[in-house]
């Protein structure tokens, strides 16, 4: 609340705000929560709606007067409206080891490199790139556009794919 208070001018309206902040808190989660169906978009939708509170809480009336209730209900709802919006427009996908990926034709008879083959796209791209041409993790990283720690984890986990594939082909590890 403190961070709040701080874009507040007069103790009279850091008193005010004080008292909305605790009267309606759990009522604008829930209202927000409803909206969002997860917690932490609908803590945001609160912040943000608070924050939009602060900077106007001069044209605030009375902490405790239903005009402002009112008013406090319809900046959150207007708050987790547009952060669903938001949401909406710029969906997230999941990360997936079976994005596509380059494709790699074989001929041999290999079974270290059918093994390999059989990789998701993303970590054979990683295992050709680094034991086949020789590029480290980094370089990696800026040709797949993906973060050095990403880079790393799918290394981890194309290694450990491999060694499962490696030993049900027989091969020692």
């Amino acid at each position: 609340m403190l961070i709040y208070l701080q874009l507040i001018e007069t103790e009279e309206d850091r008193s005010k705000f004080e008292t909305i902040y605790l009267a309606y808190r759990d009522l604008m989660y829930h209202t927000a929560f409803g909206i969002l169906r997860n917690v932490e978009d609908a803590e945001d939708a609160v912040h943000h709606a608070f924050v939009k509170i602060a900077e106007h809480i001069e044209k605030v009336g009375e902490a405790d007067s239903p005009k402002t209730k009112g008013y406090v209900m319809t900046v959150v709802k207007n708050s987790a409206i547009d952060s669903y919006r938001r949401k909406q427009a710029y969906p997230s996908v999941e990360y997936s080891d079976a994005t596509a990926g380059v494709e790699v034709p074989y001929d041999g008879d290999n079974a270290l490199t059918r093994c390999i083959l059989k990789l998701p796209p993303r970590q054979r791209d990683l295992i050709i790139l680094k034991y086949h041409h020789g590029y480290d993790l980094r370089e990696i990283a800026a040709m797949l556009d993906i973060s050095y720690r990403n880079a790393l984890q799918i290394d981890q986990r194309a290694k450990a794919n491999l060694r499962t594939l490696c030993q049900e082909e027989g091969i020692e590890w």
